[in-house]
């Protein structure tokens, strides 16, 4: 089933939270809405979730009204299923009672006792938590709490499962492990998934879409590899990963920039760069040469990643970051050209 908001609006006194909201969330699909604090994504998840009626707009699942046109589906009656960023487990309760806890519901009403058990180990063991059944949250690390957290809320089946920063809480090496259980589970269950996170790199490389948000309105929604490598607006540009704004001035398809000579080919760079003079550049596609034509820089910084080195150049009074292969060695304070290949 799919999820449609029609013209969805949020305010909270002389606050617009959302403002004019329309998308389709296919069925089975994994949208990743992302953005910076207070941009309205969570906001937009209690609204879909029922937790707060919308201002004004519709909010249906397929012919089924679930707030708009003076109806408001209560929570509990909603085909959703919540993942929270703190987890929310009862302290008192062990792994098996919270994944029983919401078989308990109107919706299961039908359920025979043998079929709710029968559906509790076998999302116990789908998860991965047999060894853990009978222990308490606070005998568990944050990653099987984590766990817990989304087995209670796939438990019944939902059409949708909503995900409001779930791995914020985590570690930077747990959280690439639970990526991987997300998509996973994703895969297995078949199940919308509408992830709402501030982490660029979460939604690039877990979601089937991205719908990137500021102050309360769609900035572009699209897949992955379009939001990175087609940003449809400058704040885009710069807030999903890094991304070098180069000044300088646009004849039809070509660029030339500020200072250099050096003509940019423009196909497809949308028309807000253009009307701003700007050219965007992401950090890979520009090669540091210690000579050659390009713009003049200063290597300012360097950050050894391993596979890469991240620099920092000061380029006519502006901050560059660039990506090199870690073979590639610049000294600081060392002046260089930046040639762009892509």
């Amino acid at each position: 089933m799919s999820l449609y908001l029609e013209h969805v609006k949020q305010q909270f006194g002389t606050t617009l939270a959302l403002n004019d909201i329309s998308l389709t969330i296919r069925d089975g699909e994994f949208l990743a809405i992302l953005g910076p604090s207070g941009c309205g994504k969570t906001t937009l998840l209690r609204a879909i979730a029922g937790f707060q009626e919308p201002t004004s707009g519709v909010i249906r699942m397929d012919d089924e009204i679930y707030s708009g046109e003076n109806r408001m589906v209560p929570v509990e009656d909603r085909d959703l299923g919540m993942v929270f960023q703190s987890f929310a487990l009862w302290p008192h309760m062990t792994v098996e009672e919270h994944i029983e806890f919401p078989l308990r519901s109107r919706h299961c009403r039908n359920m025979s006792e043998a079929g709710k058990k029968e559906a509790v180990d076998r999302t116990i063991e789908a998860m991965g938590l047999t060894p853990y059944k009978n222990r308490f949250p606070g005998e568990l690390s944050g990653g099987q709490r984590q766990r817990v957290s989304m087995a209670r809320a796939i438990v019944r089946k939902p059409s949708i499962l909503l995900m409001d920063e779930p791995l914020s809480a985590l570690d930077a090496e747990l959280k690439i492990s639970m990526r991987k259980e997300i998509q996973d589970l994703h895969r297995r269950t078949g199940a919308t998934i509408i992830y709402v996170t501030h982490d660029q790199s979460e939604a690039l490389a877990m979601a089937d879409r991205i719908l990137v948000m500021r102050s309360g309105h769609i900035e572009q929604l699209a897949a992955p590899e379009e939001i990175y490598c087609h940003p449809e607006t400058e704040f885009v540009a710069t807030f999903v990963s890094k991304c070098n704004l180069i000044r300088g001035r646009w004849n039809g398809d070509s660029f030339m920039a500020e200072g250099c000579r050096v003509t940019y080919d423009g196909k497809g760079i949308p028309e807000v760069f253009r009307r701003k003079g700007i050219f965007p550049v992401r950090p890979e596609q520009f090669r540091i040469c210690s000579e050659g034509s390009g713009l003049d820089a200063t290597v300012t910084n360097k950050q050894y990643n391993g596979r890469e080195i991240q620099y920092s150049l000061l380029c006519d009074g502006r901050n560059m970051t660039v990506y090199t292969s870690s073979h590639d060695r610049f000294r600081l304070g060392e002046q260089v050209k930046l040639v762009y290949v892509a």
